[in-house]
């Protein structure tokens, strides 16, 4: 469980008997603006924040906790989901940690920092540049042309780095080796998936990039787990290699297919195959994918994973009743969802600053015309914010909006029941206001009017 600490030290204990003695981390954060610092843990190579300290007005702070295991750890300001403002530690226990973070770097202070963290420094150093143009390209341009060389350069000296620096800690020196492997890859890949004023043909590719591949670093999923933000780096490598191979990116079950006959590992295929029961909208979609790959779900922890999505998406299997909403029309009378009983329902979900939904404008139109003498209704629901109501009416009126136009201000439970984190979103429910799909074809696919004509020819 995560702890949120707004002093300048975080005191942590953990819920294991590993621990003797406490890690002690002592900060400095010389940076502009103040940001709180965060640790996080690798669990099954995803991070996990386990605390949180906000520097004092004299830009200290501090971590006192006990580590659940000896291995990797991070450090920063960053997000959760990205190496950027994060740096990469070793923890064993009774290890102490002095540094400074600064506008782009870190550096160790004083003398009592472990071998460990000492030998991770230097390596900080070599990669420096790289890092930056890869993971902080907001602030440091740079293009294919002159990154390419610094990576080649790096790549070189990662074949001897681990070699030439042991710790004299077994455990931390046989891993060494893979966790310059995968840090080196996590820059090449991500240089290569973020914007740049020019991107490379793959015939431009420079040489490092034929390693890249699954096959190169996702036979062992031990691996893959105690790496901080190995998933992540595992899927730029993914990214990386269909370019490489010209294997193009499917939608559906078809695509999961690719993905998973592209893992050489039972482990990570499950993992894959969790990702995309995640992101499916609706139960149809989420046992069509776990009928078909159960069996690669091979861990405890896959398997739990596995039922907490199956009971999130529960409710919005086809055939459940849709969620009696209520919203104000353009004219302020409330409608009901269950005003709407005997109608073939379409709603569009969408707000006045959303681009690709005015984008489905004029085909909505249309739809309508089509549908004009069926039981179709079509209901717009906008979540824009209160403030921004007067805008929304505005846009009804200059556009000549048809339909139900109804006003949910802004993002509340409508949009949480159906795990709406983007618009548009069109959805279609049955005369007796039950869920057909909750992520439907856009009016811009002909998919959705033959989709409302199948719901409207059952009686």
């Amino acid at each position: 469980m995560k702890k949120q600490i707004v002093t300048s030290l975080a005191i942590l204990t953990a819920g294991t008997v590993f621990a003797q003695s406490p890690v002690q981390i002592k900060g400095t954060f010389d940076k502009e603006f103040i940001k709180p610092v965060k640790l996080f843990k690798v669990v099954e190579g995803n991070m996990v924040e386990i605390a949180s300290a906000q520097p004092q007005a004299n830009k200290q702070f501090g971590f006192t906790f006990y580590p659940e295991y000896e291995g990797f750890y991070a450090i920063g300001s960053g997000t959760i989901g990205s190496q950027t403002d994060n740096n990469t530690f070793y923890f064993k226990p009774g290890d102490q940690l002095d540094f400074t973070i600064t506008e782009k770097d870190y550096k160790l202070n004083g003398t009592t920092n472990s071998k460990e963290n000492q030998i991770l420094y230097q390596w900080h150093n070599e990669t420096y540049i790289v890092e930056q143009k890869a993971f902080n390209w907001m602030k440091v341009q740079s293009t294919f042309v002159d990154f390419f060389p610094e990576l080649e350069k790096v790549a070189l000296k990662a074949k001897t780095f681990a070699t030439n620096n042991s710790s004299g800690n077994r455990k931390f020196d046989s891993g060494l080796n893979d966790y310059i492997k995968w840090d080196l890859a996590a820059n090449a890949s991500n240089f290569l998936n973020t914007p740049r004023s020019a991107h490379p043909a793959v015939e431009e590719y420079s040489d490092y990039y034929k390693t890249l591949t699954l096959n190169n670093y996702a036979k062992n999923a031990s691996i893959v787990y105690q790496i901080p933000w190995g998933n992540r780096t595992l899927g730029a490598i993914s990214s990386v290699e269909r370019r490489t191979a010209n294997i193009p990116y499917e939608k559906g079950i078809g695509g999961l297919q690719k993905s998973i006959d592209m893992l050489p590992n039972d482990t990570l295929r499950g993992d894959a195959m969790l990702t995309y029961l995640a992101t499916q909208k609706d139960y149809a979609s989420y046992k069509e994918a776990a009928d078909k790959y159960k069996n690669y779900l091979l861990t405890t922890s896959q398997k739990q994973r596995a039922i907490g999505i199956m009971n999130d998406m529960a409710q919005l299997k086809t055939g459940d009743q849709g969620l009696n909403f209520s919203f104000p029309d353009k004219d302020g009378k409330t409608v009901k969802f269950a005003d709407l009983r005997g109608k073939v329902v379409l709603i569009d979900v969408w707000a006045t600053w959303c681009g690709p939904c005015k984008a489905e404008i004029p085909h909505l139109k249309n739809l309508e015309k089509e549908m004009k003498n069926t039981e179709v209704q079509i209901v717009s629901i906008s979540v824009d914010e209160e403030k921004d109501k007067a805008k929304w009416q505005k846009m009804i009126k200059d556009e000549q909006l048809g339909g139900l136009q109804l006003f949910a201000s802004g993002w509340g439970d409508f949009a949480k029941y159906y795990k709406i984190t983007g618009i548009p979103r069109f959805m279609v429910f049955d005369r007796q206001g039950k869920v057909i799909t909750i992520d439907s074809p856009r009016p811009s696919n002909p998919e959705l009017k033959q989709l409302l004509e199948q719901v409207l020819a059952k009686k």
